[in-house]
C-alpha cells in the first residue's frame, strides 16, 4: 500500500510556475502507475497528467499539454508536476493518485490511493 502527501501549492499570479510535489511511502511505489488530478470549486475531478512506473511513458490531458510535465524519482519516492504559464482555469485543488499496474488511466476510480491534496491558486 501506498500513501501519499503532496505540497507545493500556493497563490500566484497567472504567468509564473509552480512545482507540485507527491511524496510516497510503502513498497509498492516503484511499480505504480502515479498521476495528478485537479479539481476545481463545482466541478469534477479532472485528469491532468501520468507516469507509469518507470518513468518513460507519460500522459497529459490535451489543456495541459505544453504547460505541465509530470516526472518521479523513484529513489526517492517523489513524483512532481512542474506547472508553467499558470493561468486562472488552473485553479483547484491538485490531488496525487496511485494504482498498480502498467497502464496510465485517466479515470479517478482506476486510482486506489489518494492524497489530500494542495491549493493552487492563480490569480488574473
Amino acid at each position: 500500500q501506498v500513501q501519499l502527501v503532496e505540497s507545493g501549492g500556493g497563490l500566484v499570479q497567472a504567468g509564473q510556475s509552480l512545482r507540485l510535489s507527491c511524496a510516497a511511502s510503502g513498497r509498492t511505489f516503484g511499480t505504480s502507475v502515479m498521476a495528478w488530478f485537479r479539481q476545481a470549486p463545482g466541478k469534477e475531478r479532472e485528469f491532468v497528467a501520468g507516469i507509469n512506473w518507470t518513468g518513460r511513458n507519460t500522459s497529459y490531458r490535451d489543456s495541459v499539454k505544453g504547460r505541465f510535465t509530470i516526472s518521479r524519482d523513484n529513489a526517492k519516492r517523489t513524483v512532481a508536476l512542474q506547472i508553467n504559464s499558470l493561468v486562472p482555469e488552473d485553479t483547484a485543488v491538485y490531488y496525487c493518485a496511485a494504482r498498480s499496474g502498467a497502464t496510465i488511466a485517466t479515470t479517478q476510480d482506476d486510482y486506489g490511493t489518494w492524497g489530500q491534496g494542495t491549493q493552487v491558486t492563480v490569480s488574473s
